[in-house]
């Protein structure tokens, strides 16, 4: 088995965190020689990063990193990725959810020549708004990574270390390591594992949450947004075109209104208002994407991490 770095986004798990990272202390060594788990805080508002340190303390292939603030999972997951010193990296999350028992099931995937493979769940777990949230944004990414894997996708995942040289340089503040994976890779897979009921605390990804990350997503990662905006701009201007053809030649020519008595000013009004809050519309877009264009500029970085705890040591 290959070396293996498990990087874990913590926030708000002083309660979880410490009986994953002992399931993990069980497990590992039955599957590899060489591992670390690499737990990056993103300045929660409990104890997490005091469970952290104690964790560090008691295992010397524990290492925590606490960020300045709250950077977003996928902005800690990039700061771990970038820490992470052995072959492949797997990702999971802080709740139990993700058992470690099966990566080697996400492993032997990885082994028939895929560089990425998601564990992706048997049965949702979540609320009926939530899986519908879930949906929407997993559909948004198979656009941004134009993979169909994107429907599959969890954040149980393991890939080759080697693909972040594709995002080495990456920077900024929208972050999305599914689709940062596809800059260096097209050979995703997934497999089915059974994914367990939160047992402490409640998601962090609400409904709201997750519509947010899906507008950051397609806007940060993808043009959609301009393709539609081209595509409504081509069918309302075809429509305004039949509407003068109708108005000029049937009622005009044909049915003989004279201008002054022409009817129909409610119809006109509503034409307008309709060609009004498209081109608004069109134009919201439009500020979007030059609004990220301005913040890239501004070279926001990704993270900032406060400390690091590491056995034996605590660095600021």
């Amino acid at each position: 088995m290959p070396s293996l770095s498990i990087v874990i986004p913590v926030y708000n798990s002083e309660g979880s965190i410490g009986k994953l990272v002992d399931v993990l202390a069980e497990t590992l060594p039955t599957i590899t020689q060489q591992y670390e788990v690499i737990l990056v805080e993103d300045d929660s508002r409990d104890n997490s990063w005091q469970a952290i340190e104690a964790m560090a303390d008691q295992y010397d292939w524990v290492h925590g990193y606490k960020l300045m603030r709250n950077y977003g999972q996928h902005n800690a997951l990039l700061c771990g990725i970038r820490a992470a010193q052995y072959d492949v990296v797997v990702t999971m999350d802080d709740d139990l959810q993700h058992h470690p028992s099966k990566i080697p099931v996400l492993l032997a995937k990885l082994e028939d020549g895929y560089d990425v493979v998601y564990g992706s769940p048997e049965k949702e777990q979540h609320t009926l708004f939530r899986n519908l949230a879930s949906q929407m944004t997993k559909f948004v990414l198979q656009e941004a990574m134009g993979a169909d894997v994107a429907r599959q996708l969890s954040a149980f995942r393991v890939f080759r270390t080697s693909l972040r040289n594709a995002f080495v340089e990456f920077g900024g503040s929208y972050v999305n390591i599914d689709v940062l994976l596809t800059w260096g890779t097209r050979r995703f897979a997934s497999v089915q594992v059974p994914h367990h009921k939160r047992e402490i605390g409640t998601s962090n990804y609400t409904f709201r949450k997750l519509v947010v990350h899906t507008f950051n997503m397609v806007t940060g990662f993808s043009t959609l947004p301009l393709q539609i905006a081209s595509v409504l701009g081509f069918i309302l201007t075809l429509l305004g075109i039949i509407l003068l053809f109708y108005v000029i030649f049937v009622r005009l020519i044909i049915l003989g209104y004279d201008l002054d008595t022409f009817p129909g000013f409610t119809f006109l009004a509503s034409v307008i208002s309709i060609f009004s809050g498209t081109q608004l519309f069109i134009l919201g877009i439009m500020g979007e994407y030059l609004a990220r264009m301005h913040f890239r500029l501004m070279d926001r970085p990704s993270y900032i991490v406060r400390s690091s705890a590491h056995q034996g040591k605590n660095k600021i």
